[in-house]
């Protein structure tokens, strides 16, 4: 089993930055990557940033390349997305998942979930 536990989400002012940060604990699977899914009310959840073990890899979806950076520390078996300039939009809440490279791009499946932490971007 795996566990992952999120951190750092909450309320931020348009233009501002929060880091939000995945914790995995129990089986690893050799591999596997680490993603950040978020879902806004009414919409699907969708694949923000992966980071894949070996190598390093990554993979950003169109509307936070540049803004957001997804990075890992081996040593901790935690995944970190920093997310700068915000927006509005970037309003959702944020999950954590592993899972598997399912594309030549670095999308990446969630086999395993968080429980999601809410960023809310306001003023």
């Amino acid at each position: 089993q795996v566990q992952l536990v999120e951190s750092g989400g909450g309320l931020v002012q348009p233009g501002g930055s929060l880091r939000l940060s995945c914790a995995a604990s129990g089986r690893t699977f050799s591999g596997y990557g680490m993603g950040w899914f978020r879902q806004a009310p009414g919409k699907e959840r969708e694949l923000v940033a992966a980071i894949y073990w070996s190598g390093g890899s990554t993979y950003y979806t169109d509307s936070v390349k540049g803004r957001f950076t997804i990075s890992r520390d081996n040593a901790k078996n935690t995944v970190y997305l920093q997310m700068n300039s915000l927006k509005p939009e970037d309003t959702a809440v944020y999950y954590c998942a592993t899972g598997p490279r399912v594309s030549i791009t670095g999308r990446l499946r969630g086999d395993y979930w968080g429980q999601g932490t809410q960023v809310t971007v306001s003023s």
